[in-house]
């Protein structure tokens, strides 16, 4: 089958592709702006990208099937051809994954409104060191994998980020209700993407769907911390196992610690020791993540007991890019990058840079870039989170032309109630000349750039001020 994808150049986009191609489909794409790394790797897979949206071209190249990205909207030349022509099947991404692959295939979907990216990583890194040839399509790069999407074999697991945004223009569902999940992991429950979400009940309505379509022969594990989770768990079919620190989780964390070197912790299922972790990755967060991932690979792989699945890979996994990811180190300074753009990401990420630099002074630098980080519902929210770190730049809100003054999040009058650490920069080059001149004090020092985007690329600028790292 000829695929067309539009906007392929798009993380899942692109990933998406790739496993089309490796299915054996012939897949070609279009995207507004072609860009490395993505555009890099479609070409070497052989995959055609053209650029723009051009109505004639696609009409001559009669492709058997059209995937539309979720960015693609009516006014897109192509999707007005579509539309008007009816010639050519559409489909969303989603939609293409579930009957291509996952409906075919003992899935694992990883939800929640953090951690998903992480956890999906984890899941995929366990399952392929335990030798099983695991498919899997990751919303990130991944530090241990050789791409973000691997088909794999048909008879092993896939293991798919499960995301509760919309599908397409065309398809206002979650992402997440095509995903056939077998196993569903739910790792926490907040308010986000208020473009499409009106509320926190709205956003447990769709995670309410989800729960509805895993089989009775499939299981659902849960952060038994999150109350949020609670509140939807009279509703489902599947047996449910609780993961957390309580002593109501079927598999429990304790004796949780941090060192210099990362953080280490015990795993309990229903009384039976399942082994220590001892790994080079910080945070009570991405312990709970990593031991959601571990459960659900044990279950997946067929283990007859979950403690029977070995844990050793936990110790090599290198995380995931622009997660706590370190591109500049001396002996005095850290530069590092991270995604967070909602309260409890950032509050986890400032908590767990606290613990790891103890003697550093703590910077952070945010990008108000995604819808709900430039709304002001959480303002108070992000202002709590914020006051955490021992100095705060608040960078430019990205197209903040596109929400009304009164909706957007007010930076400037953050920056004055939270005194003289704060400083609240018009655009981002102010920002970066504001951080040179702090860092110039001396001292020890450990930067996170805080952002779902570019940050205009300050943060790499940054390093290169700073002169060679010493790693």
């Amino acid at each position: 089958m000829r695929i067309y994808f539009m906007s392929i150049c798009g993380t899942g986009m692109g990933n998406g592709a790739l496993l089309m191609r490796a299915l054996g489909h012939d897949v070609l794409g279009a995207d507004q702006n072609t860009y490395p790394p993505m555009s890099d790797r479609l070409r070497e897979s052989g995959i055609e990208i053209l650029e723009g949206y051009n109505a004639n071209r696609l009409k001559a190249l009669r492709p058997d099937l059209v995937v539309v990205g979720n960015v693609n909207t009516r006014g897109n030349p192509e999707v007005e051809w579509l539309l008007s022509n009816r010639e050519i099947p559409f489909v969303s991404l989603p939609e293409l994954l579930a009957r291509e692959i996952l409906q075919k295939r003992n899935t694992i979907v990883v939800a929640g409104t953090h951690g998903k990216t992480t956890t999906t990583t984890l899941a995929a890194h366990l399952l392929r060191e335990s030798g099983l040839d695991a498919g899997y399509l990751i919303g990130g790069v991944p530090n241990d994998l050789p791409t973000g999407a691997h088909a794999g074999s048909t008879d092993a697991p896939f293991v798919i980020e499960g995301d509760e945004y919309d599908s397409a223009f065309f398809d206002k569902r979650s992402k997440f209700i095509h995903y056939c999940p077998n196993i569903l992991i739910l790792n926490n429950l907040e308010f986000d993407h208020a473009d499409i979400f009106r509320d926190l009940e709205d956003v447990k309505r769709t995670f309410s769907h989800l729960i509805k379509i895993v089989p009775e022969n499939g299981t659902i594990l849960v952060n038994s911390d999150d109350p949020a989770l609670e509140d939807l768990l009279h509703i489902n079919w599947a047996p449910v196992l609780r993961v957390g620190l309580g002593d109501r989780a079927d598999l429990q964390i304790l004796n949780y610690r941090e060192s210099a070197e990362g953080s280490d912790f015990d795993l309990i299922f229903k009384g039976e020791e399942w082994g220590h972790v001892s790994w080079p990755v910080w945070g009570l967060f991405n312990a709970r993540n990593a031991s959601m991932a571990a459960l659900a690979s044990a279950l997946a792989s067929g283990c007859p007991n979950p403690v029977e699945f070995p844990l050793g890979a936990l110790a090599s996994f290198n995380g995931v890019k622009r997660r706590q990811e370190t591109i500049h180190a001396t002996e005095s300074t850290t530069i590092m990058m991270d995604f967070a753009h909602h309260p409890t990401a950032v509050r986890h990420t400032l908590e767990s840079l606290r613990g790891r630099f103890p003697e550093h002074r703590l910077v952070m630098c945010f990008e108000a870039r995604s819808n709900t980080a430039c709304r002001n519902i959480h303002e108070t929210a992000f202002e709590l989170a914020f006051d955490a770190a021992d100095e705060v730049h608040l960078g430019a809100i990205f197209r903040a032309e596109r929400y009304p003054e009164s909706e957007r999040i007010d930076l400037p009058a953050m920056a004055l109630r939270l005194g003289s650490k704060a400083h609240a920069y018009s655009t981002n080059e102010e920002l970066e000349s504001g951080l040179k001149d702090s860092l110039s004090n001396g001292g020890k020092h450990v930067v996170v750039f805080l952002s779902n985007g570019s940050f205009d690329g300050v943060p790499q600028r940054i390093a290169r001020y700073l002169g060679k790292p010493k790693f």
